[in-house]
């Protein structure tokens, strides 16, 4: 497991890291929002333990601020707020778990282990492109945290070429899976389906390869 540690406390983040890597976690540390932000673009999490003081900028500012840019890394919010209102506040910022300071490393650890249980049972019905989340239960897509109007071929070639991410899909895959070849369709149907989700959900979004078909990187 990968977790990001951002907290500005020295003690702290030395007990957190030498404890959490002897359980064999990844652990990477930043010590204030700006840093965490940089780490977030280049690496992917499977938690976030986040401090709620931070220099220049709260934990919950910065939560806040990467659930609006839909980054949905699940966060252990740590702080010495205690009250219901703080955890009120904490939680409905988008942490998915509140843990008080002082905090016992066991009781940390459990609590990570459950926040990584919920996420892996809820990660097999979401898939996440960058700024761009595709539910598959509720055959919903949102940019940057705001709902996307889809048909419903542009729904499911988007959710083809998602859970085939990486791998190329030619145009006779998409004419099985979209239509179950019950009617001829011409490349063309298929090339304005991609033209429209790249115009509402990004131009780099789906690549193509010449005579070989579609994918997303």
């Amino acid at each position: 497991m990968k977790l990001l540690i951002v907290e500005d406390d020295a003690a702290i983040v030395s007990m957190l890291k030498k404890g959490l890597e002897e359980e064999g976690f990844v652990v990477d540390v930043a010590k204030d929002a700006e840093e965490a932000e940089y780490l977030l673009d280049v690496n992917k999490y499977d938690i976030m333990i986040l401090d709620w003081m931070l220099p220049n900028k709260s934990g919950i500012e910065f939560l806040r601020q990467i659930r609006g840019k839909g980054d949905y890394t699940p966060v252990l919010l740590l702080t010495a707020k205690s009250s219901t209102t703080n955890k009120v506040d904490g939680l409905n910022a988008g942490a998915d778990d509140y843990l008080t300071k002082p905090f016992s490393f066991d009781e940390l650890l459990a609590r990570l282990n459950a926040i990584y249980r919920r996420s892996k049972l809820q990660g097999h019905n979401k898939i996440i492109i960058d700024n761009i989340l595709i539910d598959l239960d509720s055959k919903t897509v949102k940019k940057d945290n705001q709902l996307v109007e889809l048909t419903a071929k542009e729904y499911e070639l988007l959710e083809f070429l998602a859970i085939n991410r990486g791998h190329i899909v030619s145009n006779e895959m998409i004419q099985q899976q979209l239509w179950n070849n019950e009617e001829f369709i011409t490349s063309n149907v298929i090339q304005v389906i991609v033209y429209r989700l790249r115009n509402k959900l990004s131009k780099q979004l789906i690549k193509s390869k010449r005579n070989l078909g579609y994918f997303i990187e």
